[in-house]
């Protein structure tokens, strides 16, 4: 691999969108593959993506765009992929070319709903990409404060530390700050679970239960997550760091939070499929809270909050129900 490293973005949503912004600031050049070729016409000529995070404007000379994923992974050395989870195998059935000797970075906060996998392990299962070559960015960060330049913080996870700085030191800026951790199956699983229970956090709203009680829930679901992913991952870690707990938050509470729009959907009465459909975004949050209490099965921690969300998207119960009997669970 070259001294300087070359950086693709894969995915045309706002995440994508915001990465692609970062990167811009301290790259020459870097590939962008979207699906969609509209927005790519639309980005050459007016240097702004017309979907999604609209106010940001781009140096095109600076952009390699491409509705070609084979196009993207070739020209690049690091590969980020920022696309919804229920998407990612999909894509990766049009890669014809070798992903062997690429540096693999998720930026996807889900599950891999075909495999039950985060994101990380399905590219190490599937693909044999040795974790010293798969890394996690991670918040708290949500893509709208990205385009309007607020203070963001980013955690950078990644076996290898080296390689964790490069990916930090190319997405920092002035108002870009970034960390690096070697926890890089916790924060994966922390940025997937933080999405169920921002969907339990909207579910509350849409209900009518105030602050009081969103405190009350937010403070469990940090130490549901820390037993969820001791039993998944047994390691060292702080589960009060930005990467998990100041990710919940952020998730839990923001206007921003797509997940705590669609629960607050639930909550209000819109039925499922209603909620995915008025909503432009993927709430990660809903295929997440399947595979969850999938593996759950398996590895039996006590988590009474993804069980509500799951009783109320997978087994149609009635959520006023549903949370009067959580609200007995919870101290």
């Amino acid at each position: 691999m070259s001294n300087t490293p070359k950086f693709a973005v894969i995915g045309g949503g706002s995440w994508a969108t915001a990465i692609a912004k970062m990167l811009c600031v301290n790259l020459p050049e870097i590939a962008w593959y979207m699906r969609n070729t509209y927005a790519i016409e639309h980005i050459k000529i007016n240097r702004h993506n017309p979907n999604y995070l609209s106010s940001v404007e781009f140096d095109t000379n600076k952009l390699k765009l491409t509705s070609n994923i084979n196009e993207a992974v070739a020209y690049a050395d690091y590969v980020i992929f920022a696309i919804p989870s229920a998407f990612l195998k999909g894509e990766l059935e049009n890669l014809t070319v070798s992903l062997e000797g690429k540096v693999i970075f998720s930026a996807i906060k889900g599950i891999v709903p075909e495999t039950s996998l985060i994101v990380g392990e399905h590219f190490h299962k599937t693909y044999h990409i040795p974790y010293d070559n798969i890394g996690v960015i991670t918040g708290p960060c949500h893509a709208e404060e990205v385009a309007l330049e607020r203070l963001s913080y980013l955690t950078i996870a990644c076996g290898d530390d080296e390689k964790a700085k490069t990916m930090a030191k190319n997405l920092n800026s002035h108002y870009i700050k970034t960390k690096t951790s070697d926890d890089i199956i916790g924060t994966e699983y922390a940025a997937m679970l933080k999405n169920i229970y921002s969907i339990a956090a909207g579910i509350a709203h849409g209900l009518g239960y105030g602050d009081n009680f969103q405190a009350l829930l937010m403070s469990n679901a940090i130490r549901e997550m820390k037993k969820y992913i001791k039993k998944v991952h047994k390691m060292k870690r702080n589960i009060n760091d930005s990467a998990y707990l100041g990710d919940l938050l952020v998730t839990g509470y923001s206007i921003f939070s797509r997940n705590r729009m669609f629960g607050n959907m639930i909550g209000k009465g819109y039925t499922v499929k209603s909620a995915q459909m008025e909503m432009s975004m993927v709430a990660e949050g809903y295929y997440a809270t399947k595979s969850a209490h999938k593996l759950n099965e398996e590895y039996k921690a006590k988590t009474p909050i993804i069980d509500a969300v799951y009783d109320i998207l997978y087994e149609g119960k009635e959520p006023k129900k549903v949370f009067k009997k959580l609200t007995d669970k919870l101290d």
